[in-house]
């Protein structure tokens, strides 16, 4: 298996765990956390902040990666993600555009979702 995809898979196995350790191991000093929804956390400090502050409110039940896709430092990941988030069950799909330094670390990582279920409006 290709060294990005198991970091990448790491880092998604960690939300299931709550294993935060992972985090240090995985993301540069600098680098940069863009949710899907807009939040964006600057610096492996803040990603730190902001997942043992999710994972007091919620579980992440599923993070399921459906495919990669590479092109030179970066790597495009397409997923498929379930939670509980204040006692409210959520689900969607969704994709990371996800870049490395020369070390292996994850610089970048901006997610988009698509919300679920998915319709076809002219069926």
């Amino acid at each position: 298996m290709d060294k990005k995809e198991q970091i990448i898979r790491r880092y998604f196995d960690s939300w299931i765990t709550g294993e935060v350790s992972v985090l240090s191991e995985t993301f540069a000093e600098n680098a940069v956390y863009v949710e899907s929804y807009g939040p964006l956390y600057r610096g492996l400090d803040a990603i730190i902040k902001w997942f043992d502050n999710w994972n007091e409110h919620g579980s992440v039940l599923e993070w399921k990666i459906l495919r990669f896709i590479h092109s030179s430092e970066t790597v495009v990941c397409e997923w498929f993600f379930k939670c509980v988030y204040d006692e409210k069950k959520e689900e969607f799909n969704g994709v990371s555009l996800i870049s490395f330094d020369s070390k292996n670390k994850i610089t970048q990582l901006r997610e988009f979702y698509s919300k679920l279920p998915n319709y076809e409006p002219y069926r």
